[in-house]
């Protein structure tokens, strides 16, 4: 629709109301402000950004949402938050006077806490630090943050300067090709939104997989077609928390089996590689050594090497390339007491006499995912295993 159908059907303007459940209540925990036009295509997102009409009326159309929307779920924000689409773009032109004035207007100042205002970080033009100082000052009055449609356009810097309460994420985006054991996107995301304190959503939730997918990667909260459309008016917020709950407990049920096949593989291998150790005796004395367990676990690895209690190796590495043994001098003396947590593994593996499994990460050398099992070894050293992909794939435990 173009802007003066727009400008010709403002009375016609509706505003619906999408809801947003949380997985720890199986309940409507909020509404996204959807704004359209009776009998018209009109997405306000995109006339928002769209740099053809006149910053002005932009402003206007979206402001008139705001206020509709306002008045509709004002009576409604003691329980439920609400969502409201923001063009920072358009904030910053004010520096957020006239939006926050229509919020301070509209909104009892014991409730602004259940507004959040959502924003598109990757499409703001300005000054990032002065669209932070606005929103700095909108926090302290409760007024939270989302940040839309986040992926590889995202800027992580912003993200962490924003200091966003929910991280948005579009699951349509996502490729089904790639989802599975290499897809790294929930769990990047989820681990920054651990690390800023932020909440993950996603959107555009279609399918009961795709609730699933994004259960599993630790998202709180779900909105799409699959769950409920968007309404004018709020519905009961437990509409659906029988038929959540059913789902979720089956997704319990099946995460549960897959976790014990996880840790009795993990076990399994773990018992096989220390049974070799037993049985060989490496040393770093004696690559010999090294070279036989090499072989004794060549289902299982390609690299294995022995470190000191200070991160220096001590051995060179031995490594699998093209079905042979090689032998690599150049790794000698390299330290890696730089890694994240590994003094603390190499300290816990001596005390705790047990064997560590790293967390999944791409190597750096094969570019292939692997995972890292150490163990404590006789005289302060430490023997380090990298697992080959194929076992890992073939025995569910790449993750």
């Amino acid at each position: 629709m173009d802007v003066l159908k727009v400008l010709d059907n403002l009375d016609q303007m509706k505003v619906f109301f999408e809801p947003i459940y949380s997985a720890d209540e199986h309940s409507i925990a909020a509404y996204e402000v959807i704004g359209t036009i009776e009998g018209e295509q009109f997405d306000l997102n995109t006339f928002s950004y769209s740099e053809e009409v006149p910053e002005d009326i932009r402003v206007e159309i979206e402001q008139l949402v705001i206020r509709q929307a306002l008045q509709t779920a004002v009576q409604g924000l003691a329980e439920v938050d609400i969502y409201i689409p923001c063009n920072p773009n358009l904030l910053m032109l004010d520096f957020g006077e006239s939006y926050f004035s229509i919020l301070k207007e509209m909104v009892q100042d014991e409730l602004l806490s259940h507004i959040t205002l959502v924003i598109a970080e990757h499409k703001f033009e300005g000054n990032i630090k002065q669209l932070h100082h606005v929103i700095k000052y909108m926090k302290t009055y409760g007024i939270k943050i989302a940040l839309d449609d986040i992926g590889p356009h995202s800027n992580l810097d912003h993200m962490i300067l924003l200091e966003p309460y929910v991280l948005k994420i579009n699951v349509e985006q996502l490729n089904y090709n790639q989802w599975g054991p290499q897809n790294h996107v929930f769990t990047t995301l989820r681990s920054l939104a651990l690390k800023i304190g932020a909440s993950l959503m996603v959107s555009g939730v279609n399918t009961v997989y795709q609730l699933q997918h994004g259960w599993k990667s630790g998202a709180r909260y779900y909105k799409g077609p699959y769950l409920e459309r968007p309404a004018k008016d709020f519905i009961l917020r437990d509409t659906l928390k029988s038929r959540f709950q059913d789902e979720c407990k089956q997704f319990i049920a099946t995460e549960k089996k897959l976790v014990q096949q996880k840790y009795e593989a993990m076990k399994t291998l773990e018992k096989k590689i220390t049974t070799a150790v037993e049985q060989i005796d490496p040393t770093s004395k004696n690559t010999n050594t090294l070279l036989t367990l090499a072989e004794r676990l060549r289902p299982y690895i390609f690299r294995l090497y022995i470190c000191d209690g200070e991160g220096f190796q001590t051995t060179p590495n031995i490594m699998l390339k093209e079905g042979r043994w090689e032998v690599q001098q150049e790794a000698f003396r390299k330290n890696w007491s730089w890694r994240p947590y590994f003094l603390l593994n190499l300290i816990k593996m001596r005390h705790d006499q047990q064997g560590e499994f790293s967390s999944t990460y791409s190597d750096i050398e094969t570019e292939e995912l692997t995972r890292t099992y150490s163990m404590a070894l006789p005289k302060n050293e430490y023997l380090f295993v990298d697992i080959s992909y194929e076992y890992l794939y073939e025995h569910n435990i790449v993750n």
